[in-house]
């Protein structure tokens, strides 16, 4: 199970090494077909500096977690598969949200309506298929809770909270990818800790075959998690402050797809929102804005999600960032050391 550690470290860097790769040839393409950022009125003056620079560059980051995992899973398909289909197919969603952006020049693209239908069946799909998989099943790890049933609208909300909420951090420079690459290094190293401390020697006859079977699956698991860490590293060259291309929907929704399923695929899903923290803070501060704003006609903050409270308020941006990254680093260690006493 060693080589689980050599193949992620592999993916890590062949992860980087595409996306960063692929930047001198996307950026350019973007720029020729005027697939720039249309920024919102409503946000932060400061932003307006930033209309029309290239967006959708979230495809290095898609690209570069597809072919990473595929080549270094070692064949290890079981649950990588799913990761890569969540990934895919929320980054197809926002795929579609950037392209009537740019197209109808419409700064909010898809109706409301419309991307809470896709995430619903998404997310319904996939939580079917998680409750009959022999891998994951409705059992939820740390507390051993079987929810049943129940465990198919758990895990809906949980895919279409951190979808959206991973969307949502997606608002300044380097922001989204800065988090996602500690959120997802620290993932791999759960899974890691977890594979390599499994008693395997102790197992016999079906249990050693099961037992085997699940190591293999988490093996591949933790190979996606270092490559979505590289990816996001690999964009940061070109998306860290100053930007010169976004990852657009396409990249926060495949992102928010990724996390999602490392959560549940692991069935770690009660630590994410410790891991997640940045994410959980960006989404609690939106709707208790809306919620203030409806009840007492008064704002909480300056300005929501939380990173524009902070920003409004002469925070630069790339301190904001460095201390997402620096709390997200934080709660993950923390996450790991109660992981790692009740597993």
């Amino acid at each position: 199970m060693d080589t689980v550690v050599v193949n992620s470290l592999l993916a890590l860097i062949v992860a980087f090494g595409v996306a960063a790769l692929l930047g001198p040839i996307v950026i350019p393409i973007l720029h020729r077909l005027k697939f720039g950022q249309n920024v919102r009125d409503d946000g932060p003056k400061t932003h307006l500096k930033k209309q029309n620079t290239p967006t959708m560059g979230g495809v290095m980051i898609l690209a570069a977690i597809v072919i990473a995992t595929l080549i270094f899973s070692n064949r290890s398909y079981s649950l990588t598969l799913w990761a890569l289909l969540f990934t895919v197919l929320f980054g197809l969603v926002g795929f579609l949200d950037d392209f009537i952006k740019i197209v109808k020049k419409r700064s909010l693209g898809l109706r409301a309506w419309q991307k809470i239908a896709a995430q619903f069946v998404l997310s319904l799909g996939f939580a079917i298929a998680l409750y009959f998989h022999p891998m994951v099943g409705s059992t939820i790890w740390l507390l051993k809770l079987d929810l049943g049933i129940f465990f198919i609208p758990f895990a809906m909300f949980v895919i279409i909270g951190t979808v959206n909420s991973v969307n949502l951090i997606d608002g300044l420079d380097g922001l989204s990818s800065s988090v996602t690459s500690v959120y997802s290094l620290a993932m791999g190293v759960l899974v890691i800790l977890y594979v390599l401390s499994y008693p395997t020697a102790s197992l016999e006859g079906e249990s050693a075959v099961a037992a085997a079977g699940l190591l293999d699956g988490l093996s591949g698991i933790a190979v996606f998690a270092f490559a979505v860490a590289g990816g996001c590293l690999g964009f940061l060259v070109y998306n860290s402050y100053p930007a010169k291309v976004f990852m657009g929907d396409l990249g926060a929704f495949t992102l928010g797809g990724a996390v999602a399923a490392m959560a549940l695929l692991t069935r770690t899903t009660l630590l994410l929102p410790l891991m997640g923290i940045m994410y959980v803070a960006s989404s609690v501060s939106v709707i208790l804005q809306v919620g203030s704003y409806k009840l007492r006609h008064k704002r909480i903050f300056r300005m929501a999600p939380l990173h524009h409270h902070f920003e409004l308020g002469g925070a630069p941006e790339t301190r904001i960032v460095s201390m997402y990254s620096i709390v997200t680093a934080i709660a993950s260690a923390c996450a790991l050391l109660i992981f790692w006493f009740c597993k």
